[in-house]
């Protein structure tokens, strides 16, 4: 709950406009803490402003004609074979399955038990950024670094607490274009990255170190070597105000946009003491796809239900980052498999057949590991890579196919369906999720699948790019905003009928379809749907 309080950090333009009304808020945001984030903001906030100007200078030349491709400019750091990054630590070497999830307290025990070998916990796409959830997942952070996280859920009357072997524990902060609002530099709100970054550290770093850890980070959304070498600087500058080793920060960056997956030597090369991996985060890398050739009539994607990792504009991208991360002595993470557990056996059949059908393929690309949403399926990826790292920890020595991946092939786009079900199903995925978003739920579970903001990024982007270029579907009818408008105000009733009237009437399913109907029908695409519904999300804190 937003408040009109305000606290000051000593020394810094720094104020705190959300609540800190007990001990544990007071503890997270102490003076100290906040000092160091206001420190940050100052050395690196207006450079981030310009990072994201420039994102948006380059999106301007990609709407003009320009395609992405590999730099010229950066060609001698390709072309030098001599240098690796640093020597990846034990703990971060084996990582054949990782979980990944929001901040809530008893999600976090459960994952860090799932029997998974890393847990990201993710104050991003899969949080929504109240308030509440970020200080209070710091909060969780925190006491699970410490080894005295505990749950109590009144409602089943059960207990929650770790177990003796629990997941390593990586956070994921926000991206560089999200802002926090409840903490303001000089009158502006901070990049909610570096609040997320920074309260992790200085409440983490001591804990970890008596255990024999650094700090361990997963970087989203990153577009550029020169995004990749912010993020070393603040790392740099983090180490030296501490007095810790260099290296004590380790990096797992996502490479899930499309002009990062022309740079990832760059991105290695700039964080070479800091980072281990690189990860396919395949579902935003789609959504970035379409909104980066959002313009280009030729580069129009089908329903995002028949794009998968088999497409080859997906499985190229899956194998350079394989060769590219090897050949420097980083691990390649395979991407999430979001299926969940299905109640009726024969579903479940598919769901598993499908699943080991994802792993094996990133297994066989040389991956040296992958991700799950749900503890239940844990087991069956371990299965899968341990069959093919056959009692290594990783598959470092891969040896990677040397058939050239040119620009063209990353560029390709691929066939599939344009039909009025898929329509269908995308508007009501999208006004699922994004009503639970601005209710402060970033995770849901919709139709078999556990979805984030990623993957409603990709149906708004599909249905904004169908209306824009007033596609045909496979039916003979033509894709416009008008009929966008009737389908989508009918999938209202649809949902009003699955959820009931109470459930309907509680939530704010009228107002996210009108939001969703400006989003994908205005003459501007919106960079992230998370910004302009920040202020649904404001209202609902």
């Amino acid at each position: 709950m937003l408040t009109p309080e305000t606290d000051k950090a000593p020394g810094a333009c720094l104020a705190v406009r959300g609540s800190t009304h007990n001990e544990e808020y007071q503890a997270i945001l102490s003076p100290e803490a906040l000092d160091f984030l206001g420190k940050l903001v100052s050395e690196f906030g207006e450079r981030r402003n310009g990072l994201l100007a420039e994102r948006d200078r380059k999106q301007q030349r990609f709407d003009a004609g320009a395609l992405p491709d590999f730099r010229e400019d950066t060609q001698a750091i390709r072309n030098d074979k001599s240098w690796q990054v640093a020597p990846i630590p034990p703990a971060l070497q084996d990582r054949r399955v990782e979980i990944t999830g929001p901040v809530d307290r008893k999600m976090v025990i459960n994952a860090l038990n799932s029997g998974a070998k890393v847990f990201m916990c993710c104050f991003e796409d899969a949080s929504s950024p109240t308030w509440e959830n970020m200080v209070e997942g710091q909060i969780n952070l925190r006491d699970a670094n410490r080894g005295t996280i505990s749950f109590h859920d009144k409602q089943k009357n059960k207990h929650y607490t770790l177990n003796d072997d629990p997941a390593l524990l990586i956070a994921r902060p926000r991206g560089l274009h999200l802002p926090e609002q409840s903490i303001t530099f000089n009158g502006q709100p901070i990049p909610g990255c570096l609040m997320d970054f920074a309260l992790y550290f200085f409440h983490n770093y001591q804990a970890r170190a008596e255990q024999g850890l650094g700090v361990y980070y997963y970087i989203p959304k990153l577009e550029s070597m020169e995004e990749a070498q912010w993020w070393d600087d603040v790392f740099r500058f983090t180490e030296d105000h501490f007095d810790v080793a260099r290296g004590t920060i380790r990096a797992t960056v996502l490479i899930e946009t499309l002009p990062a997956v022309f740079q990832m030597e760059e991105m290695l090369y700039a964080m070479k003491d800091h980072i281990v991996a690189m990860n396919c985060g395949r579902w935003d890398y789609i959504f970035s796809y379409i909104k980066t050739l959002k313009k280009h009539p030729d580069r129009i994607l089908p329903d995002r239900h028949g794009i998968g990792m088999d497409q080859p504009f997906l499985n190229a991208y899956s194998q350079l980052l394989v060769r590219t991360c090897h050949a420097r002595g980083a691990l390649a993470m395979g991407g999430m498999s979001a299926f969940i557990p299905a109640k009726d056996p024969a579903e479940m059949e598919k769901v598993t057949a499908k699943v080991i059908e994802d792993k094996a393929r990133e297994a066989r690309n040389g991956h040296d590991g992958t991700w799950v949403a749900h503890p239940a399926l844990v087991d069956l990826a371990m299965s899968v890579f341990n069959q093919y790292l056959d009692g290594q920890p990783n598959q470092l020595n891969f040896q990677s196919p040397t058939h050239p991946i040119p620009a063209e092939l990353l560029l390709q786009p691929c066939p599939g369906t344009r039909d009025e079900a898929g329509v269908r199903k995308n508007i009501r995925i999208a006004l699922y999720y994004i009503e639970a978003w601005i209710q402060g739920m970033g995770c849901v579970p919709i139709y078999g699948l556990m979805e984030d903001a990623a993957t409603a990024e990709i149906s708004r982007a599909n249905i904004w790019q169908w209306i824009h270029h007033g596609i045909t579907l496979d039916d003979g009818q033509r894709f416009t905003a008008e009929l966008f408008q009737t389908w989508l105000y009918q999938e209202l009733e649809t949902i009003k009928q699955e959820v009931g009237d109470t459930r309907y009437a509680a939530g704010r399913f009228k107002e996210t379809a009108d939001l969703f109907y400006k989003l994908s029908t205005a003459d501007a695409f919106a960079n992230f749907l998370t910004l302009p519904s920040y202020a649904l999300l404001q209202g609902a804190a």
